[in-house]
């Protein structure tokens, strides 16, 4: 498959398969297994074979608990177009939960499973978690100099509001009448 091809997967479309399962952003294996164009089967069973460089930390296999939890989060209508489910519909069904791949293993997967797409796949993939983390990055930053900027002119604007308050109690200060007392 030619270059130009490949690089017609959205960003939105890898963006919308990132997932925060158990503080870390990984990818289901179904929805990776797509974008390489693979059987989620096969794309496991290459796994396997090198599971040495998919230690726990780049891959793990979902809970019960985790896979019910994802189909809370996204809803019961889209759980089959979002949510790797059990039953793959027209009467196939998954023998086992789901694996979820972090940033790391996707970056090995181009080398197990070996092909043009695949490395093209993963490079479109890894720019898409670091085009995430600097968006993460970006408003966390944002968020310390706004809360920086308030602490500031919270103090400044509390001196305003105190010498307006003062210019009005002078105000209020009955006043001695000018002229003639009866």
């Amino acid at each position: 498959m030619n270059k130009n091809k490949i690089g017609l997967i959205p960003s939105e479309r890898i963006l919308s398969g990132i997932l925060l399962i158990r503080g870390k952003k990984v990818m289901l294996d179904k929805d990776l297994a797509e974008l390489y164009q693979v059987e989620t089967k096969v794309l496991n069973q290459a796994v396997k074979r090198n599971i040495d460089r998919f230690p726990t930390d780049f891959m793990f296999q979902l809970t019960k608990k985790e896979l019910l939890n994802l189909r809370y989060q996204f809803g019961i209508s889209s759980i089959r177009s979002q949510i790797v489910t059990l039953s793959l519909g027209h009467g196939q069904h998954r023998k086992y939960l789901p694996y979820v791949f972090t940033e790391q293993s996707v970056a090995m997967l181009s080398s197990v499973l070996n092909s043009k797409r695949a490395i093209m796949v993963n490079i479109q993939i890894i720019r898409t978690f670091t085009k995430l983390r600097e968006l993460l990055a970006t408003h966390t930053q944002l968020r310390i100099k706004i809360e920086r900027m308030e602490k500031k002119y919270d103090s400044q604007l509390k001196k305003v509001f105190e010498v307006l308050k003062q210019l009005l109690m002078e105000e209020e200060k009955p006043k001695r009448q000018i002229g003639f007392r009866r």
